[in-house]
């Protein structure tokens, strides 16, 4: 039994028009997207901005209206009452892009940390203090600090501030929806190794959603590519890396920086290789409406969205 199992999931957002503001279209966010996630393993999301990556992720955990599709958690189809139930709110949990801009500035650390926790657990003062200080030290910062303000710390160690939160109620599946892009690069990696080892401490599962394919690589165990609300490449991380299959992985990969400045002149070489490649052989990847074909098995564990044969 899969742990997460989402089931041809479609999001549409209406087009409104006319005199009587009828819905004439829809915007098609996410358009038929199936997946599984095991117990404890890391899930990659992949795309550009407007690919639905972060749409899925926010329609996963009741965020955002689902038009079709089923998510199943632990085996039970939880689609009409993901935001709905104590149950699946404590073990869903989120951790949003901005570190900035999801934590309240005129709350102390203390009242971030404990929202969750007033919601669904009913502790005494003394109780939620401790219960916060000791999520403080599991994301590596100091209980002396629960009485500070977010604007007191780094961006760092707001998005630790966060994932504390996140943990509160001892969740089963974090959902992270880009987590480290607003952070600088140097801090990422030390953001992305404390994730990896509190998944391993608390055995997380997590879906993880970015635009860069290179930190996906670091974080993930099976990794999935969209573009314009579909799939366009599914697998493992050896899949994705060792044989892409659709051109637009292909650029993706080529994006990843080199952080050698002597193969400057060789991935620059590289990636107008790809470019070209991606610009003359579109076509043979995408539909005339500019979308990717349905998903074919080209292993046991590898899909990749082709055009049907004969």
């Amino acid at each position: 039994m899969d742990f997460l199992e989402i089931k041809d999931l479609q999001v549409y957002f209406p087009i409104k028009g006319g005199i009587f503001n009828r819905t004439v279209d829809h915007i098609k966010a996410v358009d038929g997207v199936s997946f599984n996630i095991e117990q404890g393993k890391t899930y990659g999301l992949v795309g550009e901005s407007g690919s639905g990556k972060s749409t899925t992720g926010r329609a996963i955990i009741g965020l955002e209206n689902i038009t079709s599709g089923n998510v199943l958690f632990e085996g039970k189809d939880i689609t009409s009452r993901r935001s709905k139930t104590k149950d699946v709110r404590k073990d869903i949990q989120m951790i949003f892009q901005d570190p900035y801009s999801s934590l309240n500035p005129r709350k102390r650390v203390l009242d971030v940390i404990a929202e969750p926790l007033r919601n669904f657990e009913k502790l005494s003062q003394q109780e939620e203090k401790k219960r916060v200080q000791e999520l403080l030290e599991i994301v590596g910062l100091s209980p002396e600090t629960i009485l500070k303000y977010p604007h007191e710390f780094s961006g760092g160690q707001r998005q630790r501030i966060g994932v504390a939160r996140a943990i509160a109620l001892k969740p089963k599946l974090i959902i992270a929806d880009e987590p480290v892009s607003a952070l600088d690069v140097s801090v990422q990696a030390q953001v992305l190794n404390f994730m990896q080892d509190i998944q391993k401490e608390l055995n997380l599962t997590y879906l993880f959603i970015s635009h860069d394919l290179g930190i996906v690589k670091h974080m993930c165990d099976d990794i999935a590519i969209m573009y314009k609300g579909r799939y366009v490449e599914q697998g493992s991380k050896e899949d994705i890396f060792s044989n892409p299959q659709h051109i637009y992985t292909k650029r993706l990969i080529a994006a990843i920086p080199d952080i050698n400045p002597r193969n400057r002149d060789k991935q620059f070489q590289f990636r107008s290789e790809v470019q070209k490649e991606f610009d003359e052989s579109y076509d043979d990847y995408f539909d005339s409406e500019g979308l990717a074909y349905g998903l074919q098995h080209i292993s046991d564990s590898h899909l990749v969205a082709l055009p049907e044969k004969g």
